[in-house]
């Protein structure tokens, strides 16, 4: 069967709210249901508007160390001082972007975002993605006893392409990577080191279907993916790798 995406349109929150409950609602209203096999796909600015994770920016008091990487990368110092305390590590940057890392996960300027908050506002990355993706996956095995997985999307920038394209940040009930190692090419070559970055595969197609504007579809319902499903529990590890065994991190920092 083919591969299909439908986004789910839904009514823009304010305060704190229930994910899970967002999504019955936006299930309802947009009169779609859930099957086994399928893969939810929900935006992070949507878990990390359900958490709560908004700051004000005329409220942060910036350090000694904020002050400075304002400076240094032509950066508003509040968000300089939040990018510092979101990153566990910096990596360098160029004028309004700091390239930085934080659970493995490399992005500008720590993932904060302005887009979809209001003004004044910044949105952080969410907090515990993992559990956040896991407890949803339980909750609809709860309600329906069906087997889903779950994928928290984000946009990210390619290096050396131009526009975002998906990310998994987390993902729950699905195998994320498919070791294809000792697998042939097609002229009978073994694979020696791919992997396919399934997750991350999922991700882009559903974050394609669901937008980065106002189109207000934070959730995506992916169908007939013949992706592997598993109740076990998914480790960060398993879907990223420390920036210093990044074929990019490790190539531009050992130049010729």
């Amino acid at each position: 069967m083919e591969l299909t995406v439908l986004p789910l349109l839904t009514e823009r929150k304010e305060e704190k709210f229930d994910v899970f409950e967002a999504l019955m609602d936006a299930l309802t209203k947009n009169n779609a249901k859930l099957e086994e096999g399928d893969i939810v796909v929900i935006s992070t600015k949507y878990i990390s508007n359900a958490q709560g994770r908004i700051i004000e920016l005329n409220k942060i008091k910036t350090s000694d160390e904020g002050e400075q990487i304002s400076r240094k990368f032509q950066l508003k110092p509040e968000i300089a001082e939040v990018v510092i305390r979101e990153s566990d590590k910096i990596f360098g940057g160029i004028s309004g972007f700091v390239i930085t890392s934080s659970d493995d996960i490399m992005a500008p300027n720590a993932g904060i975002d302005k887009s979809n908050a209001k003004k004044g506002k910044i949105i952080l990355y969410p907090k515990n993605p993992f559990k956040t993706a896991e407890e949803i996956r339980r909750k609809i095995f709860l309600k329906f006893s069906i087997h889903v997985g779950i994928i928290l999307v984000d946009s990210r920038l390619m290096p050396a392409r131009i526009g975002t394209t998906g990310v998994a940040i987390s993902c729950a009930g699905l195998e994320p990577v498919l070791d294809m190692r000792a697998q042939k090419d097609l002229d009978g070559n073994p694979l020696k080191v791919t992997f396919q970055a399934v997750a991350d595969n999922l991700a882009t197609i559903a974050n394609y279907k669901m937008g980065e504007g106002a189109e207000s579809k934070p959730f995506a319902i992916i169908k007939n993916s013949g992706t592997n499903l598993t109740d076990r529990k998914i480790n960060p590890s398993e879907m990223a790798i420390s920036p210093d065994q990044c074929v990019y991190v490790r190539g531009l920092s050992n130049p010729p």
